[in-house]
């Protein structure tokens, strides 16, 4: 008699709305367990409801500010009280200033930085024990079309995003070994509150159509991505062109070339 496999459970940061709970809600009717987490509890309440109505999954929140420092230990002790495992780490969390570099004051800046980079690494770096102790684990850090575009004057965005996509693809190199694939998922522009928080709404709401996708696209090209150990996903075939006229070097030959000249082998 074959012993039934434990259901996976997967961690979901920014889980609120967007790209977040397109991924939780996918996730969810792919058979896994949820660890929802963002600031907007009532929000997160009302999705885990929904999932374990619809899915009949396990769905705990975590409110938290991912842009406080104690938030990336704080989740995963949670998770820990909670007695589940982080099988799937989703790191979704994300926004950018309204305003230029300079005309921002330190503090909001700090946030960014904090929220995109120092939480996104480490979260992934709490979680990896466990991935590697039973070998299996599936990594989501959501990086941005702008990672391969040229920077954008007075934001930090385009470097943050450039960060993320060169540290997934070398934890990628470095863990696949473990059975852990780590994929950086590279959207352009996606129906979500993004342009809304940003303030850019009217200027969103005149670019042409075809430019967007829906957040349930991205998602389901990403999942497809990091099941099959691809350590870049840029979804959308006009995302896909757009990249290819901006990069000198194709993704998979720097791939390539980041592993074979990797001089910790």
């Amino acid at each position: 008699m074959t012993t039934p496999q434990p259901r996976r459970s997967a961690l979901v940061t920014g889980a609120s709305a967007g790209i977040g709970a397109a991924f939780a809600r996918h996730l969810a009717a792919d058979g896994h367990d949820l660890i929802l987490v963002a600031r907007r509890s009532d929000r997160l309440e009302t999705l885990a409801t929904e999932l374990r109505r619809d899915h009949g999954v396990r769905a705990e929140t975590v409110t938290a500010d991912l842009t406080d420092r104690s938030a990336p230990a704080a989740i995963v002790d949670r998770v820990d009280e909670l007695g589940m495992a982080v099988d799937v780490l989703v790191n979704n969390a994300g926004l950018s200033s309204k305003t230029m570099f300079s005309d921002t004051e330190w503090d909001t800046l700090a946030a960014e930085i904090q929220l995109m980079v120092t939480a996104v690494t480490e979260l992934t770096h709490r979680v990896l024990p466990g991935m590697k102790a039973r070998r299996w684990g599936r990594i989501v850090n959501l990086s941005s079309v702008a990672a391969v575009s040229p920077p954008g004057a007075g934001l930090l965005y385009t470097g943050i995003k450039s960060y993320v996509l060169n540290m997934s693809q070398s934890l990628d190199m470095e863990l696949k070994p473990h059975g852990i694939h780590v994929t950086a998922l590279c959207p352009g522009f996606t129906h979500s509150e993004f342009h809304d928080v940003m303030g850019t709404r009217d200027v969103a709401d005149r670019l042409p159509g075809f430019l967007w996708q829906q957040p349930e696209e991205v998602v389901r090209e990403g999942w497809d991505a990091v099941r099959a150990g691809k350590p870049v996903c840029i979804p959308g075939v006009v995302n896909k062109v757009s990249a290819a006229a901006m990069r000198p070097i194709p993704g998979r030959i720097g791939y390539v070339l980041g592993r074979t000249l990797n001089p910790f082998k």
